[in-house]
């Protein structure tokens, strides 16, 4: 244009501002604005509210304002175009500033005005300000505008609001693609499906044709697996309105297939069924679809807690091959692993592998030697912890005081609680007083127990009185244990597991009609106790047992293991003091009239209900047929546990409380 000696107009300079804006090219906007200034267009209005807006999209605010406050008129438009040039930056102040000066000057707002304060307040993100906001264009009369009503719906669903939005959209007389459009972005972007899909079905109806952001709303909501059929059925839809090539959703249907695959392999493996997620697992990499960190931490944690050590190690070397080992959560993860495995060696070879540690990789590794018997190991992690400069938060103390009572350790457990609370202001959490209380009432100390519940300054949980409970079975202490009780029973009507521990302690005792009287009260409250199930790993596959479970194809081979098992034991010189627990010698209190049956020894190897009570006498717990030991859980760890170690709570069924520091070597 200037070759062929054409001059730019006040109509061609604001073209020209505007697709530097587009660019976001300060070097360009520049010379631009210096062309102008040598125009005889420097002070025109419509020409400097351009440069203004240029400069405020270029987000060069301070150059916006030179030009705004050198202007000899400002007309609405260029008080927006400033107030939105500072609204884009999150400066609300300037924002607000900006109102109360157009104010003053007797400038009367616009839809713009509006949609410029609702750009400032949404990065603020407060409901009270949008609210505010929404009242003051109700009050200047631009409320019924559908652009501005189009925004309100936008801006509340982002703030969480999304009964204000459904309410803005609902009182819309004529809505645009925009308005339906907005309202489903709205609901997608808090997953919840139902309502855009509904939505989406009703603007169909109302003869208004969807576009590519309709779909890829829509789509954007379907990462869960219940919802992965309709997605592919609005994908379907996408493809029928020629919106299949849009490149948002092209990279939305990505996002969509790859999350799905790893939102169900979490889901199986959080549900503790690895041959359900493996399988998945496999078939995402059949599919190029390539596996993250999320995938892999998932896995892992569901080896953890099912105990499968081989799947666990597989995974191990797996990440190892795809260059995952030296990402901390991964370590993290493989630590927490192999300890719910009982491989204690290993985690510590990851933890010593480590690259840098982390204050998690730390309570990670004193939360497996905690809970695979290694409690003077964990409580020196924890001086060498501290020693390198980590302060200990609330889960590492949960750990360290977990620790502490696994061995017994009351003077400690009770030197780290005062610890916690006057050195490092951590507030105890329910989890912290059950700690204690679960060491004081293994030690026997029911009375100092009561009190110390009696005396917390938050309301005791379900868990602390169970465990409470617990320790009055074991000591049998009917008094405690009847209080106790009825508080879980208060508490929990409908939990069977109060109802059980109350009935033990009374048939400990012989009590009989006192436990055919808690058996009338759990069917009067309608509780029934749902069997316990066992899994055990076998070649890459998982079995999955219930108590005197005979359905599977080796159940009778598998019960005269065990029969065969209880002799060598007695042979051996283990003779077991049984106590009660669910099983009693009178026919129809519990539905068992025996002690003896394989069945039983069954449940007591496999189960992770405990379903009685047992302790082996003498320096060691008998080794199984492969050389490993038998656990609670039905778990086979080859070669039993470290000098000075005993199997992990909550996966050994004992009757007594351990001796100080744990059992001896293998115990």
């Amino acid at each position: 244009m200037k070759q062929q000696g054409l001059e730019a107009n006040n109509l061609t300079f604001p073209f020209v501002a505007k697709a530097c804006a587009k660019l976001s090219d300060l070097n360009y906007s520049r010379s631009v604005h210096t062309q102008i200034l040598k125009s005889i267009f420097g002070n025109d209005v419509f020409v400097q509210t351009a440069m203004v807006d240029m400069y405020g999209k270029c987000g060069e605010v301070d150059y916006a304002y030179k030009v705004f406050d050198r202007m000899p008129e400002r007309d609405v438009a260029a008080w927006n175009a400033m107030l939105i040039g500072f609204a884009q930056l999150g400066s609300l102040d300037e924002v607000f500033s900006l109102l109360d000066g157009m104010r003053f000057a007797g400038i009367h707002p616009d839809s713009v005005t509006v949609v410029g304060l609702r750009i400032g307040v949404l990065s603020a993100k407060s409901l009270e300000l949008v609210k505010g906001i929404h009242a003051f264009g109700i009050q200047t009369g631009v409320a019924a505008d559908v652009t501005v009503s189009n925004t309100w719906i936008s801006v509340y669903a982002k703030c969480g609001d999304l009964a204000s939005s459904r309410k803005g959209f609902d009182e819309i007389g004529v809505k645009t693609v925009i308005s339906w459009n907005s309202m489903i972005a709205g609901y997608a972007n808090f997953e919840k499906f139902v309502d855009a899909f509904y939505l989406y079905r009703r603007m169909l109806v109302d003869g208004i044709k969807p576009d590519a952001s309709s779909i890829v709303s829509l789509i954007s909501s379907c990462v869960r697996l219940e919802t992965l059929f309709r997605g592919m059925l609005i994908h379907s839809h996408a493809i029928k309105l020629g919106c299949d090539l849009n490149i948002s959703l092209t990279n939305t249907l990505i996002s969509m297939t790859f999350v799905s695959w790893t939102v169900m392999i979490s889901g199986y493996a959080a549900k503790g069924n690895m041959d359900e997620a493996m399988s998945l697992f496999f078939s995402m990499e059949k599919a190029d679809e390539t596996p993250d960190l999320v995938t892999i931490l998932s896995l892992l944690s569901g080896c953890g807690q099912t105990g499968s050590l081989e799947l666990g190690k597989w995974i191990d070397d797996y990440v190892e091959s795809k260059g995952f080992k030296d990402d901390v959560m991964v370590c993290n993860a493989l630590i927490d692993m192999y300890s719910k495995c009982g491989r204690i060696c290993e985690a510590r070879e990851v933890f010593h592998a480590m690259p840098e540690k982390t204050i998690v990789s730390w309570t990670t590794m004193i939360s497996g030697c905690a809970m695979n018997g290694q409690s003077e190991e964990a409580l020196d992690l924890y001086d060498r912890m501290r020693g390198l400069g980590f302060k200990p938060n609330h889960i590492t103390f949960l750990v360290v005081l977990q620790a502490c009572t696994h061995a017994g350790f009351l003077d400690k457990d009770r030197e780290f609680f005062n610890m916690m609370t006057a050195v490092y202001d951590i507030n105890p959490g329910l989890d912290r007083y059950s700690c204690m209380v679960d060491l004081l009432g293994r030690k026997g100390k029911l009375i100092e127990a009561m009190g110390f519940v009696l005396n917390m300054p938050i309301k005791p949980d379900a868990a602390i009185s169970s465990a409470l409970l617990s320790a009055c079975k074991v000591h049998q202490n009917i008094e405690i244990g009847k209080y106790v009780a009825s508080r879980l029973f208060e508490m929990e009507p409908r939990e069977a597991a109060p109802y059980v521990e109350m009935a033990n302690i009374y048939a400990s005792v012989g009590k009989w009609d006192r436990v055919a009287m808690i058996r009338l009260l759990m069917k009067q409250n309608k509780v029934s106790k749902s069997p316990g199930e066992s899994l055990i790993q076998i070649s890459g596959r998982t079995h999955r047992f219930t108590v005197e479970d005979r359905s599977k194809p080796e159940g009778e081979l598998i019960i005269t293991l065990l029969d065969s098992l209880a002799l060598q034991l007695k042979d051996g010189g283990y003779p077991l003091r049984l106590m009660w627990e669910l099983v009693y010698p009178c026919k129809g209190v519990f539905g068992s009239s025996h002690l003896t049956l394989p069945g039983e020894w069954l449940a007591n190897i496999l189960s992770p209900w405990r379903i009685f009570s047992w302790w082996i006498s003498g320096e060691e717990y008998p080794p199984t047929t492969s050389g490993g030991y038998a656990l609670g859980e039905g778990y086979a760890i080859d070669g039993g546990y470290p000098t000075g170690g005993y199997p992990p709570e909550g996966r050994y069924i004992v009757g007594e409380f351990p001796p100080e520091g744990g059992y001896p070597c293998g115990g």
